[in-house]
């Protein structure tokens, strides 16, 4: 199902569940996103760059939401809605939301916003889910900032290191009740 999200500029955009064909546009978003915001502690050779690629993957094990408008892919989410092997900070009970891209062209148009409302409009959908949650890196303000007009709070004791190995990784949690 997709349905009005927003405006961007003077074009609508929708937001729905990504479509097969769009999966190499979505990774290619996603991918730039993190290596032009420097999200990638090691660029181009980063491991990570492969998993924000593979937007299949990320679609067999949850949910893939994209905004688009006249045709095009603008940005994206995966939701997941309750556990399983895209979970990352999740715990019973909760939905998570990992990999918000958003298209450089597209940015400070209320996409990211509305990606995010959608994936919280589908927790509540979810059976006994009472949170959302998600990680972010520390630099991503622009982030914190919308996941905090949103409501989400900063949950510090939920904080965590995908690399143990590396000292300086640390993502910050952010956890909205429902």
């Amino acid at each position: 199902m997709s349905y009005p999200s927003g405006t961007l500029g003077v074009m609508d955009f929708v937001i729905r569940q990504a479509a097969t064909d769009e999966y190499g546009t979505l990774g290619e978003i996603t991918a730039r996103a993190y290596l032009r915001d420097g999200l990638l502690d090691f660029g181009e050779d980063d491991a990570y760059l492969g998993e924000l690629r593979d937007v299949a993957k990320r679609a067999a094990a949850a949910e893939v939401l994209v905004a688009a408008a006249d045709g095009r892919v603008l940005g994206g989410v995966t939701f997941v809605p309750s556990g399983g092997p895209m979970a990352d900070v999740a715990r019973t009970g909760e939905a998570e939301i990992r990999m918000l891209a958003v298209a450089r062209e597209a940015r400070g148009r209320g996409v990211g916003e509305a990606l995010v409302r959608a994936c919280v409009d589908r927790s509540r959908a979810v059976e006994r889910c009472a949170r959302v949650v998600l990680s972010t890196q520390r630099t991503m303000r622009t982030a914190h900032r919308l996941y905090a007009r949103l409501g989400f709070t900063r949950t510090p004791d939920r904080d965590w290191n995908p690399l143990p190995e590396l000292d300086d990784i640390t993502l910050l949690a952010y956890e909205m009740t429902l």
